[in-house]
């Protein structure tokens, strides 16, 4: 014996407020496009500044400076969130992420990527406060923006070779 199946009939109207619900929950589960993914990392990235280092950062890096990125995901499961950076000139860059965990939602993380005096690498800083940048760049003052090279194993190797993207706006 064949069964037919049928598709079943809406049992509510098409402007109840189960219908809208079903429709928002069905735009909630769509996954973002790269676009989007690169709007949000750019905005996020913005606030961040201008809520959190509002004194410095906040007033000197312009919202149009950032360049946002999709989210990484590998075959294998592993995934980077979306992020975005903003280069400040003479070699340093911010880089921005939402950290999403399940324990504590979502937390900003916004990192300084400088180059090393030695001009093979770069060293990531990662700040989280005013007074830590204000720190940061004290420091960086009397090299004019380069992280002092020392020996250590993993210095200045974070990034290697890495130069401004072409078409960068």
């Amino acid at each position: 014996m064949t069964e037919t199946l049928h598709n079943l009939a809406r049992p509510y109207s098409a402007d109840s407020p189960l219908a809208y619900l079903l429709d928002m929950a069905e735009r909630v589960a769509a996954k973002p496009t790269e676009q989007e993914e690169r709007d949000d990392a750019e905005m996020a990235a913005a606030h961040h500044l201008y809520t959190a280092y509002y004194y410095n950062l906040g007033s000197t890096v312009d919202a149009t400076t950032w360049q946002g990125y999709p989210a990484l995901r590998e075959p294998g499961g592993r995934q980077w969130e979306a992020s975005a950076v903003a280069w400040l000139d003479g070699g340093l860059w911010l880089h921005h992420t939402l950290r999403i965990t399940e324990r504590d939602g979502a937390v900003d993380v916004l990192t300084l990527i400088v180059p090393c005096t030695c001009g093979r690498g770069y060293v990531d800083i990662t700040l989280d406060s005013e007074d830590m940048l204000m720190e940061v760049l004290a420091e960086l003052r009397p090299t004019h923006g380069r992280a002092p090279h020392t020996e250590e194993p993993l210095d200045c190797g974070s990034v290697h070779g890495a130069t401004r993207p072409t078409g960068w706006r």
